[in-house]
């Protein structure tokens, strides 16, 4: 019953996870309960009250990612040069590539910085996210084919009409 009140409730696949944080709160709020009262409302309440706070804090987990790339994102954009054309240059792809980067996922930004920017291998990767090395593969694979269709999607600005091929380093013509 808990479960499913979860579920109906949005708890999506963290259902199980939102009963078993209720069922917590509830054993350590026994002294609360009033004798006498109905058990089941008492607990269904406290389970709606933790999917109302799993909800509260994605908005708030979301919002959080979201100032931290802001913050970061004016460090990836700048660059050092001695030459002021190249510095030009540099600086704009990068800008690109910084925008392009904005629209992954926060999993997708986080595998491309580890690997890329931090210089990370596979393995180093994963255990810095945590994740399996099979995740980091498949998400980095998915990342770098979203930076792709992002930096060649027409219209777009994309620099001096090239971009960075992040897969091994190399310059590959844009094809328009």
């Amino acid at each position: 019953m808990a479960v499913r009140t979860a579920s109906l409730l949005g708890a999506g696949a963290d259902a199980e996870d939102v009963v078993q944080e209720s069922f917590v709160k509830a054993y350590a709020g026994l002294s609360r309960f009033r004798e006498g009262a109905p058990f089941r409302p008492w607990l269904l309440q406290i389970v709606a009250n933790e999917t109302r706070n799993l909800h509260r804090s994605a908005g708030r987990r979301g919002a959080r990612e979201r100032a931290a790339w802001a913050r970061t994102e004016p460090l990836l954009a700048t660059a050092e040069h001695d030459d002021p054309a190249l510095a030009a240059l540099s600086t704009e792809r990068r800008a690109e590539l910084v925008r392009a980067m904005a629209r992954l996922s926060s999993a997708q930004r986080q595998v491309v910085t580890c690997r890329y920017l931090l210089d990370l291998d596979e393995a180093e990767t994963a255990v810095v996210l945590g994740w399996p090395r099979g995740t980091v593969k498949s998400r980095l694979h998915r990342a770098l084919r979203r930076l792709s269709d992002v930096l060649t999607q027409p219209g777009e600005p994309t620099g001096a009409g090239d971009r960075a091929n992040l897969a091994d380093g190399k310059q590959v013509e844009r094809g328009v």
